[in-house]
């Protein structure tokens, strides 16, 4: 089955939300993706700039399983504090960890990327109202693209950047979607070709007119600090161990590999978090019971990457300009 999903969006996965708050004025924001329920949740952390939350609570060795949220947000170390907010929705709605006396403590691991300098104020002022505003905005419908959430501010290469998503369909029927905010020092366009890299993995027309383009790219100001870092949420419908988890999160930067190069850098913090809903069991397979399951994950984990790759298009395809950045739209035709 070579298909999307109803919305071609990370909410296609059963027990998804997905909300965003924008600040045009500050050019940040904050997405937020929810499983009440919770999801079994992993991450993989790669670049020389991360910033994070709660990733180190993820590794299988640990004890909590499942995550309330994932939270992205612009504003560098200072955006980590929309996490908070999520913390205090999902509390006051009953949602978390189970504690003592009916409290819970809601697990919300969060990335931040540096879109600092690029609105109203060099400093943007995210808070914990911003991380409550998204949750408020949350729901499992189509996911708006381009200059929202955490995206809002962001950048890639000499272009805009923005929020972008898509999903997939296995034979099996396990859903399998991807959520990204492209905010990279590494191009999604190839300069040879004036195309998206990873332009060929289209389906069902999801890219448009745009993705049809061959464009000029604008060179990259001299004086552009290498200030970036992109971040993103895979997730699927599938029951998964959190090693399982953590594994489609490693596979699933292959994609970003692909879509932007150079990825993975000194000056980039790219996460990708993976979040399993386990709400249909891994096919079958004759032979061996653990091999017949890790051809299952890796069949998720290949599919992962591809659909992040079409999220990073998405993305720079949907974004507008602002901040001072030219989208892509808005480019010379080659």
């Amino acid at each position: 089955m070579n298909t999307s999903g109803t919305h071609n969006a990370l909410t296609d996965v059963d027990g998804i939300q997905v909300g965003h708050y924008t600040d045009t004025t500050a050019a940040s924001g904050v997405t937020v993706v929810i499983c009440t329920e919770g999801a079994v949740t992993g991450v993989d952390v790669r670049g020389s700039a991360p910033g994070t939350r709660e990733t180190d609570l993820l590794a299988p060795t640990n004890l909590v399983e499942k995550a309330q949220a994932v939270v992205l947000a612009g504003g560098s170390v200072y955006g980590l504090a929309a996490a908070d907010g999520v913390v205090h929705w999902l509390a006051q709605k009953g949602f978390g960890f189970p504690l003592d006396k009916g409290y819970v403590a809601p697990i919300v691991p969060a990335a931040v990327l540096y879109d600092l300098d690029r609105g109203s104020d060099f400093v943007p002022p995210i808070c914990a109202e911003w991380g409550e505003k998204a949750c408020r905005e949350a729901n499992s419908g189509a996911v708006a693209c381009g200059c929202v959430g955490a995206g809002t501010g962001a950048w890639s290469g000499s272009i805009k950047g923005g929020v972008g998503t898509a999903s997939r369909i296995l034979e099996s029927g396990i859903t399998v979607a991807a959520l990204v905010a492209v905010n990279s020092g590494g191009s999604v366009i190839d300069a040879g070709t004036g195309k998206p890299w990873e332009i060929e993995l289209e389906l069902e027309q999801e890219f448009g007119r745009q993705g049809k383009r061959a464009v000029k790219l604008p060179p990259l100001p001299e004086s552009a600090p290498a200030r970036n870092t992109t971040i993103a949420v895979v997730a699927t419908d599938a029951i998964l161990t959190k090693t399982q988890s953590q594994k489609i999160a490693q596979m699933a930067h292959d994609g970003m590999g692909r879509a932007i190069r150079p990825a993975h850098t000194m000056s980039d913090g790219d996460t990708i978090f993976c979040m399993a809903t386990g709400k249909r069991k891994l096919p079958e397979a004759p032979g061996f019971f653990i091999a017949s399951q890790a051809q299952a994950v890796t069949d998720i984990g290949q599919t992962a990457a591809d659909c992040l790759s079409r999220a990073i298009i998405t993305a720079i395809l949907k974004a507008k300009s602002m901040a001072g950045m030219t989208a892509f739209c808005d480019l010379e035709d080659r």
